[in-house]
């Protein structure tokens, strides 16, 4: 089994979503094609939505989609998604850049399993985690 992907869906608003993650992570858009674009059936309103992108950072890789609105996306807090680091300071701009205009949970801090470790919901709803562990000492 390779990497798990998360495939992120949205209600209308990923190019929103990869604007912004694109700046807060530093990442690029590998590929998008819109419903339009796409020989699939879809709604007029729907065109100009994003059927499917997908979205690097490193050796992360995300996917996105806009949802037609007979299939409504609730944003909750099912899932989250756990970035590792092994650099604190671009675990500083990462939580710095994904934190920007959302709520942050838990800051940044030294934990008491040997992690440096936050918590933050980002601006489109969408948990994120971040965490360093810390070199053992014997």
């Amino acid at each position: 089994m390779e990497a798990i992907v998360p495939y992120l869906n949205f209600n209308g608003n990923v190019k929103d979503v990869l604007a912004f993650y694109t700046k807060a992570l530093d990442g690029k858009v590998l590929f998008q094609q819109t419903f339009g674009e796409s020989p699939m059936p879809h709604e007029p309103e729907m065109k100009d939505k994003i059927m499917h992108a997908t979205f690097q950072v490193g050796a992360l890789t995300l996917m996105f989609s806009d949802c037609s609105p007979e299939h409504h996306v609730t944003m909750g807090n099912n899932i989250s998604l756990s970035l590792n680091f092994t650099d604190t300071a671009l675990m500083d701009k990462t939580f710095a850049g994904l934190g920007e205009g959302g709520k942050i949970t838990m800051e940044l801090q030294d934990t008491f399993w040997g992690a440096r470790f936050g918590m933050l919901t980002d601006q489109f709803g969408i948990n994120w985690m971040f965490n360093h562990d810390k070199e053992k000492k014997d």
